[in-house]
């Protein structure tokens, strides 16, 4: 990313390239590789705290934050219109996915998927706290596949005609929780921009993504919502409103060589969009 080093965004950036497309991508990336739909299997949807938790940091989380902070462009009301366009079909397409989910439901064991949709959030919080590691580590659509396939009982199969509609709405909720995550960052952006410490909230958002995998696996109480107070925490160390007036990583060096352009000493060449003073 050009003014975020975001390990996840950073790569999705790389392939589909343009602000929109990114956060379209971001968005929908739970949904795409199956992160979404093994958390619903997980029932990880059954209370408003996992509703809450799947919302901010699956659908939410840093990658959003990154993206609309770091590479979005224009007022606050243009951000706002691009997050909605982009935004409102991903919560169709969650509910979608959940209304599937007791059809899917009822083709595999359920208490074996569930450990492998822990093992996709821990793997997805990896891969967001650092780049190096999740080179290493498959990516979630190939675990879903794995749980899908070591899971599989087709003895109690069945097609679900009538759907939950209370689950579809949970899921949508959870969706949505996401979208105005992203909605409410991209209205408070010009403030957010020069007083949230990205790489901070990023690492803080992996832990929380962790806690939540270990919660799916039944070694954090589920009905304590820890992950959100990791959250909590989180954004709270990641505000840093003396950035936007101190600038403590930019380099005072570089002030002297724009005061002096004449300057034959003064070298700009480690000025990039990779040390802007907000980072």
């Amino acid at each position: 990313m050009s003014h975020s080093q975001h390990p996840v965004a950073l790569r999705l950036e790389r392939q589909v390239g343009g602000a929109a497309r990114l956060l379209a991508t971001v968005l929908a990336l739970p949904l795409v590789d199956g992160i979404f739909p093994a958390l619903v299997l997980a029932g990880t949807l059954t209370t408003a705290t996992g509703i809450l938790e799947v919302g901010l940091l699956v659908f939410g989380g840093s990658a959003t934050v990154a993206v609309v902070l770091a590479e979005m462009e224009g007022s606050r009301r243009e951000r706002a219109k691009t997050t909605l366009v982009v935004g409102i079909p991903v919560i169709a397409l969650a509910a979608v996915e959940t209304a599937l989910a007791p059809t899917i439901g009822s083709l595999i064991d359920l208490a074996v998927f569930e450990r492998f949709a822990a093992l996709v959030i821990l793997a997805v919080a990896a891969k967001t706290a650092s780049a190096q590691v999740g080179e290493y580590l498959p990516r979630p659509a190939v675990i879903v596949g794995l749980g899908m396939v070591a899971s599989v009982d087709p003895a109690n199969a069945q097609l679900v005609v009538t759907p939950d509609l209370e689950l579809v709405a949970r899921g949508a909720l959870a969706a949505t929780v996401g979208v105005a995550f992203a909605l409410s960052v991209a209205l408070a952006s010009p403030w957010l921009h020069d007083t949230v410490h990205i790489d901070r909230f990023r690492f803080g958002s992996a832990v929380a993504l962790g806690v939540l995998g270990l919660s799916v696996l039944g070694l954090v109480p589920s009905d304590a919502p820890l992950a959100l107070a990791v959250l909590a925490v989180t954004t709270l160390l990641a505000f840093d409103p003396g950035r936007s007036r101190d600038e403590p990583d930019e380099d005072p060096s570089d002030d002297d060589a724009a005061a002096d352009p004449a300057d034959p000493a003064a070298d700009d060449s480690d000025v990039g969009p990779d040390r802007a003073p907000w980072l």
